[in-house]
């Protein structure tokens, strides 16, 4: 069972919700976590870790490099180049900080002056809990690209491991490592806020939900900061809403200690518990 935890805008909550189903998933079930925020990782702050255990250097993406021995100044790459990655400066060479490596400039090159090498992008962090599961991790390098392929390899790295359930914790936003996150999942928890831009944002992320035909609930979170847009968003969701959790100042206490949600004293943990309850029985 994969279960992928997604809202289409930052701080909804996301996190904190991955890591409060995998722990109580673990009671019962094999677990693995997986968090596919590769851009900016912290997973593993929910759960307490700070440290990993096994660090490992992957390459999902190239860059464009120019032969200057072969390169006559024709302009065709700096033409072609999108990104503005082509620059010309006695001779034309290429940018890696905007290269996205997506070979146009090679396919236009007559001279065939120009390659695509591969660079170490990212990497995936291994760790078991102490809670007894294993958190797979990465962590996409400055500057590069090939998010969503680095969630890829994520995934496959956490199908190795002896599970029962997945819970994978999704970026924010629609883009490629959301898509990576939420392909072949068998539920969608999607999480907002009583926001305009968290019930926009929640749209957006329903129509990849729903172009990959994955069963969907939602959770309301912090619905108190704003009763009027919570009661718009509930009405809206019906039959689809699993919860609304109350914002509690103990849950931002919990994370500054490293402390997992589930485990404290918090008001929303009881809701938590809750929405549990009713996505604990979900059959692949």
């Amino acid at each position: 069972m994969k279960i992928v935890v997604a809202s289409g805008k930052g701080g909804t909550g996301k996190s904190m919700l991955a890591s409060s189903m995998t722990i109580l998933f673990s009671k019962n079930s094999r677990v693995v976590a997986c968090d596919c925020d590769v851009d900016a990782p912290n997973l593993g702050l929910w759960l307490g870790i700070t440290e990993y255990d096994t660090k490992k250097r992957i390459s999902t993406s190239e860059k464009a490099y120019i032969n200057p021995k072969k390169c006559v100044e024709c302009g065709e790459c700096f033409d072609a180049c999108r990104f503005g990655a082509v620059e010309r400066d006695r001779g034309f060479k290429i940018n890696p900080l905007l290269c996205e490596g997506c070979g146009v400039c090679q396919l236009v090159c007559p001279e065939e002056a120009i390659e695509l090498k591969k660079v170490m992008n990212g990497e995936i962090r291994l760790n078991e809990t102490k809670l007894g599961f294993p958190l797979v991790s990465g962590q996409l390098y400055p500057g590069e690209t090939g998010s969503g392929k680095i969630v890829q390899e994520l995934r496959r790295k956490a199908e190795e491991f002896d599970q029962d359930v997945m819970i994978l914790d999704s970026a924010a936003g629609i883009g490629c490592p959301v898509i990576a996150s939420v392909t072949g999942c068998d539920f969608a928890l999607l999480v907002t806020e009583p926001t305009p831009s968290g019930f926009t944002d929640l749209g957006r992320i329903l129509e990849i939900v729903n172009h990959f035909q994955i069963p969907f609930g939602i959770v309301l979170n912090k619905w108190d900061i704003n009763p009027t847009m919570s009661k718009k968003i509930e009405s809206w969701s019906g039959e689809r809403l699993l919860g609304k959790i109350p914002y509690d100042r103990k849950v931002v206490d919990s994370i500054v200690n490293l402390k997992p949600v589930i485990y404290s004293d918090a008001t929303a943990t009881s809701e938590i518990l809750k929405v549990f309850e009713k996505i604990k029985n979900l059959k692949p």
